[in-house]
């Protein structure tokens, strides 16, 4: 028996599926009723497409990803500025995308939507045109990422929130449900309300995440040079580099802080 006719015996494919003859499947793909899969999609080996999952465009599909029923991935962007083009949606490994999210393809010839491995969108979840996000990424039940967003890896983004055009969300940020968010999130902070306000460190997060506790003091203390000094930004920034202990993190945030364009998220005022 020829490897082809192996593979094609290692997938199962509903009878009422419509999976274009151009699709490139790979092994143990499982692919469910009424799911309709395009010409340009490949699907890395393990997946499971559930009933009524469209997926099309130019969209590529890491291993062991999970794609609950109705959700729509690769189609065309909600971008008055898109005039088929051809540009894609590129999602990586362990992946899962529950009831009813969507994940628009990249406005302009040849860019791309992406997301990471392990990322988890809940149900009615939205990633718009040309959004990057990260690994481990967690998005909470209608959580929406509007055009151009960043998001780094370990963000948690709750239910509800909506991210701004353009806007940036640090490593390990947390967001809270509900939030509005129009300006830049630091990593490592907590940022909650409409409109946004950075409300401390997220603790817990960068314990989780094997931060050691030497560098999580030196975060804690650029949190407060970042938010409790009165400094401007380029202050902060210039503070930090003189007075905290170099590490991986530390290095991070201050990249982050000196590549921002939108402004940061500050602090409540009392």
């Amino acid at each position: 028996m020829g490897f082809d006719n192996v593979v094609k015996m290692s997938r199962k494919i509903h009878e009422n599926a419509v999976v274009s003859p151009g699709a490139i499947l790979g092994r143990d793909v499982e692919i469910g009723p009424y799911a309709v899969i395009g010409p340009n999609v490949v699907i890395g080996d393990g997946t499971k497409v559930s009933a009524h999952v469209v997926i099309d465009g130019w969209t590529t599909i890491g291993k062991n990803c999970k794609f609950f029923p109705g959700c729509s991935i690769g189609a065309e962007p909600q971008d008055l500025k898109f005039k088929g083009e051809k540009a894609y949606t590129v999602i990586g490994d362990g992946v899962t995308i529950r009831e009813c999210a969507t994940v628009n393809r990249a406005t302009g010839e040849g860019n791309e939507t992406r997301l990471g491995n392990n990322v988890l969108m809940m149900a009615y979840t939205h990633v718009a045109h040309n959004c990057i996000v990260g690994n481990n990424v967690i998005m909470s039940n209608v959580a929406t990422l509007a055009g151009h967003v960043v998001v780094e890896d370990r963000a948690v983004i709750g239910g509800l929130a909506a991210v701004h055009q353009f806007v940036k969300i640090g490593r390990n940020a947390m967001i809270g449900g509900m939030s509005k968010i129009v300006q830049d999130i630091p990593p490592f902070v907590i940022a909650d309300g409409n409109p946004a306000h950075v409300a401390g460190l997220n603790s817990v997060g960068i314990s989780r995440a094997g931060v050691v506790p030497e560098v999580r003091a030196n975060l804690k203390k650029a949190y407060r040079i970042l938010y409790r000094s009165g400094l401007t930004l380029d202050e902060a920034v210039s503070t930090m580099e003189q007075e905290l202990d170099s590490s991986e993190e530390v290095e991070h945030l201050l990249r982050f802080l000196r590549n921002v364009e939108r402004g940061i998220c500050r602090g409540r005022k009392d």
